[in-house]
């Protein structure tokens, strides 16, 4: 690939890594105001201008051991294109981050800086860390807008993978294995390609041309896309294994846990998947009774990102209060603080040490309240978080229309009687993988939360990565 290297009409800035820090204080980049936001589904971040980005891209020091790679589970080049930012190279900044991540534009809205490569920043403790997640989407637009999105489709290397599942792991895996002249077929079982990143994930945190632009890259590269294919009914492994060289399993895990609560059967007890989907997408993807939360209360019972989505989407449907019900405190709840913080702003409220016990009905037969019962934190447990204890004595309701439940999800058991049988899962039914990310069948791989369980869409891009690689190592040995 040419690189260009290409300057803005800004003047240089004179840049002095060791020092600049100290003199240029963190700036966020813009934000919509919360009255303006909850009035629509659009992303509420806008891009830095020019001159800010190449200010904030200057206070990286350049470690010489940078550790906000390490902290970044893709290891991106995190430094370089820091600096070409800081120079004003605007597109060598851009198609550096896409050396080591097939989604940058994507992950830099989605990811959890705070807790990855901005949380490892040397800054920290210091001064504020550097803003990479807004510069990495700033050059990714930049890179878009004036080179659009065209690309070469590689020489064929005469080999055949099946990719299932559309969503972030198998378009990263999809897209390597193209780039490297695989014939790839995408198959998703679903009328609208995209998987989590459109089903899952709100068009304000990640707007769904953003999505779209990544699947025609896809197809400009020569992959295939098929469309409401449902693995397992549509077309099975053995006839995947009889077409393909190597076939990879990205279907993610979207099967919810249980509430495990007295009540969870209710009318107006909803899971956030089904939730989230009907208010993301413009047409029926799960045959699900409409969600009217308009002028009701909403209880989401959770505390991770799901559940933020979940409290954030209802304000957006005009509920009359949408509140979280989470059994830890702010310091031990899962979710990132970004999105607590613009939860609140939208006019969410959050219940901490409360810890939802039953479900009640009133007169209709629907939902009405929910008990709870108020927690304090005990000892650290296994994961080293404090684990709640209930109060004795200390039971009381909160009333409700809706109950969003937001506990999390695991991958879908395989039918018994299908050929996915042969597929070794753990415990809990995600799919045993080895080093090479090769499933117990030979030639069939997997990554993402088929594999780990839900996490987050860096890892699914790391995963699917690493997976090409197996890939390649097996087809090597085995042509």
């Amino acid at each position: 690939m040419e690189w260009v290297h290409n300057m803005n009409t800004d003047p240089p800035i004179h840049w002095q890594p060791k020092h600049t820090w100290a003199t240029l204080d963190r700036v966020d980049p813009p934000k919509r105001s919360a009255a303006a936001r909850v009035a629509d589904f659009l992303e509420i971040y806008s891009l830095y201008d020019e001159k800010t980005a190449r200010e904030q891209a200057s206070r990286c020091i350049q470690c010489p051991e940078p550790s906000c790679v390490e902290g970044c589970p893709l290891h991106n080049r995190i430094p370089e294109w820091l600096a070409a930012t800081a120079e004003g190279r605007f597109v060598d900044a851009a198609l550096l981050s896409r050396t080591t991540s097939n989604m940058p534009e994507i992950c830099s809205r989605v990811c959890p800086q705070e807790r990855l490569c901005e949380g490892s920043c040397i800054l920290n403790g210091k001064a504020e860390p550097v803003t990479i997640g807004a510069i990495e989407r700033f050059i990714n637009e930049y890179a878009f807008e004036k080179l659009g999105h065209q690309v070469t489709q590689a020489p064929p290397n005469g080999l055949r993978v099946a990719v299932i599942g559309s969503g972030p792991a198998g378009i990263a895996a999809a897209d390597q294995l193209a780039v490297l002249g695989y014939a790839v077929t995408l198959f998703e079982c679903q009328n609208l390609p995209g998987g989590l990143l459109v089903n899952g994930i709100p068009a304000f945190k990640l707007e769904h041309p953003i999505v779209t632009r990544r699947i025609e890259i896809l197809q400009q590269r020569g992959v295939e896309l098929r469309l409401e294919s449902a693995f397992g009914r549509d077309v099975s492994l053995s006839d995947l294994r009889r077409d393909y060289a190597a076939v990879f399993l990205a279907f993610g895990a979207q099967q919810a846990k249980p509430l495990g609560l007295p009540g969870e059967s209710l009318p107006g007890v909803v899971q956030a998947l089904p939730f989230l989907i009907q208010k993301n997408v413009d047409f029926p993807v799960l045959d699900t009774p409409p969600i009217d939360v308009k002028g009701k209360r909403v209880a989401v019972l959770g505390g991770g990102d799901t559940a933020m989505d979940c409290l954030r989407t209802a304000v957006r449907a005009g509920a009359s209060a949408a509140f979280c019900l989470y059994r830890r405190d702010l310091a031990n709840m899962p979710g990132s603080r970004k999105e607590y913080a613009n939860a609140l702003e939208e006019g969410a409220e959050f219940h901490f040490l409360t810890n939802p016990i039953a479900i009640e009905a009133g007169p209709s037969g629907s939902v009405a309240r929910v008990r709870c019962s108020r927690m304090e934190l005990g000892a650290p447990d296994a994961s080293g978080r404090r684990k709640p204890q209930p109060v004795p004595n200390s039971e009381s309701t909160v009333d409700a229309d809706w109950v969003i439940g937001a506990y999390g999800f695991d991958p879908v058991p395989f039918p018994p009687e299908s050929d996915l049988a042969e597929i070794q899962t753990n415990d809990w039914g995600g799919i045993v993988i080895d080093a090479n990310q090769m499933t117990s069948i030979p030639g069939v791989f997997s990554g993402g939360d088929s594999v780990r369980g839900p996490s987050l869409v860096v890892h699914a891009v790391r995963d699917a990565r690493k997976a090409v690689l197996g890939i390649q190592r097996y087809l090597s040995r085995n042509s």
